[in-house]
């Protein structure tokens, strides 16, 4: 019975890394456009999208890493992503970074619809994950609104 516990905690922190990596890319795609932009469209976008994603970003990071501490499991180190390429411009960004986050969104969505997180026993797991997702839930509304009023 172990084993299958220890099996379950490691796929279930592995699915917590891909999301990671995913909200990485989001972070990324909206950093490229933040330079792409005028100062105050820049301060703009950094309060409303990358602000929210850099703190979802965080807190799942340290959800893994507590995860995988309480556990005895093996953690990892998350590197920064990459943007793509300049030429994309600020509507390819954020495009690309509401792909991202909608992934990652779904990815967290399939593992708390799984129960696997009730079935370890980890509260603080579950509620990492419930941080994350409302942080990047907010993000495809904020983006659009941000995208009709860029320009004026």
């Amino acid at each position: 019975m172990a084993y299958v516990t220890r099996e379950a905690r490691e796929e279930l922190l592995q699915t917590v890394a891909a999301a990671t990596d995913e909200i990485a890319v989001a972070l990324a795609a909206l950093g490229a456009a933040y330079e792409q932009l005028d100062e105050r469209t820049g301060d703009r976008l950094e309060e409303e999208l990358f602000r929210p994603v850099q703190v979802a970003y965080g807190r799942a990071k340290r959800t893994h890493a507590d995860f995988a501490g309480r556990h005895g499991l093996a953690g990892r180190t998350f590197e920064p992503a990459s943007a793509g390429v300049p030429s994309q411009g600020v509507a390819g960004f954020l495009e690309r970074a509401l792909d991202s986050v909608a992934g990652a969104d779904e990815m967290l969505a399939e593992l708390q619809d799984s129960m696997r997180p009730v079935e370890v026993g980890d509260a603080p797991l579950r509620a990492g994950l419930a941080e994350v997702r409302e942080l990047i839930g907010r993000l495809p509304d904020r983006a659009r609104e941000f995208m009709r009023t860029l320009g004026r």
